[in-house]
């Protein structure tokens, strides 16, 4: 059964804005949430993460323009798109890592993270 899921995608212009949703429905405790993209032809890439007390980390290609948010009990989590570039194209993902022990670090990686969505396209075009 699916458990998480994105929603928001769409096609903007560069330097338009778009904000990503993403909705946790399991019965687990969340410890962290991130945003990852994957672009045609490239490897998946962390983009953004954020743990239960808000602390949250970025890729340096979107420092300063976008921004994760949660809000509770929901389980959801927010990823704010702003100034878009036409190389944020990507499929946008939401992962979830929830009733783990674990120990905060800046890195945004595929490991550690237990329930996936099915990603949500972001396009940008001049």
């Amino acid at each position: 059964e699916v458990q998480v899921m994105e929603s928001g995608g769409g096609l903007v212009q560069p330097g338009e804005s778009l904000k990503l949703s993403c909705v946790f429905t399991g019965s687990k405790t969340t410890n962290y949430m991130a945003w990852f993209r994957q672009a045609p032809g490239k490897e998946r890439e962390g983009v953004a993460k954020i743990y239960f007390d808000g602390e949250s980390y970025y890729d340096d290609s979107v420092e300063g323009r976008f921004t994760i948010s949660q809000v509770r009990p929901n389980k959801t989590v927010y990823l704010q798109m702003n100034n878009l570039k036409v190389e944020d194209s990507a499929v946008y993902y939401c992962a979830v890592a929830a009733g783990r022990m674990y120990v905060k670090n800046s890195k945004i990686k595929h490991e550690g993270f237990d329930y996936w969505g099915q990603g949500t396209q972001v396009t940008v075009f001049s």
